[in-house]
């Protein structure tokens, strides 16, 4: 009974290897050519899972041959096709450190930057990954020449990248003035300026640097309040000699009538004295989404 069991489960496993798919065969087999045909007709054929076993599985056999670096590299690349991009930045790491004067280099490079790239996190998050791919993409734009294939791509990456550092951090340094912590937001915008004076957000910084200031001049004790008004004043004629027709300008306009108001310069009769931040709110995005459909 128990021989004719374990002829039984003989049999079962001889069928089962006998079912083996043509893939599976040459997954197992060492002839590279057969592989090496395999893995390019899947690749062609956009099956990009099974190229890159079939490379991977190649590579051992290959390695230290004239054909290795192509392997190695469409391994790499098969893993990209395939959105495996954390395996496709370890794999051109790894092809880009064994064949630095490869045909294929440039790409790699280009493409391992794109891996990196799709691995950073929007602003709100940790800006050390997209502080380190914005690195690497100046390296390589400094290495390859001006002309070179990807250069469009890298400058809109390092334009993304650059544009999500700005808005980081302009919106840490406004969130005092969210917190109405006015003093630390005036100081705290400045900053952002004195370390980039180009950031994308300038209008917006220079506007609520302005805004912070007015707000802790209105509420400091009245001793204080005209050496702070004065400091409104400045920030004021800064944003509107740089930015005459902001969408901001009705409301800092207002902002500094009435600063003239409380140092006794201005004695008028303006009906936007009394509008509040939220009727001036309104009135710019109404601005905003008009220029917008422009």
């Amino acid at each position: 009974m128990k021989l004719r069991t374990l002829a039984a489960v003989a049999a079962v496993f001889a069928a089962l290897a006998g079912c083996k798919s043509q893939y599976e065969i040459l997954l197992s087999s060492n002839d590279v050519d057969a592989k090496y045909k395999a893995a390019m007709d899947y690749f062609n054929n956009r099956k990009y899972l099974k190229s890159a076993q079939l490379f991977e599985s190649m590579s051992i056999l290959t390695d230290g041959t004239e054909r290795d670096d192509t392997v190695r590299y469409y391994w790499a690349l098969s893993n990209y096709r395939y959105k495996d991009y954390y395996t496709a930045e370890s794999n051109f790491g790894k092809f880009i450190s064994k064949y630095p004067q490869s045909p294929f280099t440039e790409d790699a490079r280009f493409l391992q930057l794109d891996c990196q790239y799709r691995a950073t996190y929007r602003w709100e998050l940790d800006q050390v990954p997209t502080r380190n791919c914005l690195a690497s993409i100046m390296e390589y734009v400094r290495e390859y020449p001006a002309d070179g294939a990807h250069l469009e791509a890298c400058q809109e990456m390092i334009r993304d990248l650059s544009d999500r550092l700005d808005r980081k951090a302009f919106e840490n340094a406004r969130l005092y003035y969210k917190m109405e912590d006015y003093l630390a937001a005036r100081v705290a915008l400045r900053n952002v300026l004195k370390d980039n004076a180009e950031n994308a957000y300038r209008e917006d910084i220079l506007y609520y640097t302005a805004m912070a200031s007015y707000q802790y001049a209105r509420l400091s004790v009245p001793a204080r309040q005209k050496e702070r008004y004065l400091t409104f004043v400045d920030d004021y004629l800064n944003f509107v000699g740089e930015y005459s027709e902001s969408a901001y300008r009705r409301e800092l306009d207002a902002m500094y009538r009435r600063s003239q108001r409380a140092l006794g310069k201005y004695d008028g009769i303006d009906e936007e004295l009394e509008m509040k931040a939220k009727d001036f709110e309104r009135e710019r995005k109404a601005l905003e989404k008009g220029s917008k459909n422009n």
